[in-house]
């Protein structure tokens, strides 16, 4: 018997609700491609399209207006059944460390509902570079970390999964005679990474400016300052990825580590992980 997933159906609901599949994207923590995957396969199951084009719009059809009272019932069900089930009193603080950039792929995604489901659980969270974050003075300041891993084969910190680097920005730039980049400061991985890539292929590279969060380096992307490197899966639904080209070479992959250093909130940190870990679809 077929089984129809709750993501895609939250996924369904939040692209009406928000009137498009960007905006939704931002939302669920997923990229525009991601969010109509997941429609598609939910239209493939269902074996009817749920949208239709009306101008540069997408809107539900009648079958779309079939399904969406429908999904909304399924999700309550869904919502509701969680909550009885995590009557269990799990109380405490949660110091998550994370770097900008998966703070803001991820956590608008799973802060409601991981609150709702566990409201005495405070998260205190902070942002660094993954260097910082992994550095053993640091760690006692964080009961959960996740962090960028170029040791993919550590025993110290175990790579829970994999993703690729990619260059991010206008990229017609990069047939310039030099290319211009946006970094972080000094430490940060993927500026290692661009620069050594650049260097490798005899590119010419300037960096022209550097700023430590994500906000700041996409503003600079869209003014049209420089290109960047991003891991593929935090990569903003607005702006415009590729692995290589002709004139940028490929940069490889790179370790993700979810790091529990336990403490008195032991099962909040569990719990906490596991939501990042389903976030980010391991």
């Amino acid at each position: 018997m077929k089984n129809i997933s709750t993501d895609s159906l939250r996924t369904f609901i939040t692209v009406v609700e928000v009137a498009g599949f960007a905006k939704a994207g931002d939302i669920l923590g997923l990229s525009q491609p991601a969010v109509s995957l997941q429609i598609k396969r939910l239209e493939e199951l269902l074996g009817y399209k749920l949208f239709k084009k009306q101008g540069q719009r997408q809107v539900l059809n009648q079958y779309g207006e079939l399904l969406l009272p429908l999904a909304k019932q399924m999700m309550q069900y869904n919502d509701s059944i969680l909550q009885q089930f995590t009557t269990e009193s799990i109380t405490g603080k949660v110091r998550l460390g994370i770097p900008s950039e998966f703070a803001a792929r991820i956590l608008p995604a799973i802060i409601g509902d991981f609150v709702a489901l566990y409201p005495e659980v405070s998260l205190e969270v902070r942002s660094r570079l993954s260097k910082h974050l992994l550095s053993a003075s640091r760690q006692d300041q964080f009961d959960l970390i996740l962090a960028l891993n170029e040791q993919l084969d550590s025993d110290k910190f175990p790579i829970f999964m994999q993703d690729e680097l990619v260059w991010v920005g206008n990229l017609a730039q990069a047939n310039n005679s030099v290319v211009t980049l946006v970094t972080a400061p000094d430490g940060c991985i993927y500026r290692r990474r661009a620069t050594d890539a650049l260097k490798k292929a005899g590119i010419k590279y300037r960096i022209v400016y550097s700023n430590a969060d994500l906000t700041g380096l996409i503003a600079a992307i869209k003014e049209g300052l420089g290109i960047t490197v991003l891991a593929k899966s935090t990569v903003p639904s607005e702006l415009n990825f590729q692995t290589h080209s002709k004139h940028l070479p490929a940069l490889g992959r790179i370790g993700i580590s979810l790091i529990k250093n336990g403490g008195e909130s032991e099962h909040a940190v569990d719990k906490l992980a596991e939501f990042i870990a389903l976030r980010l679809g391991y």
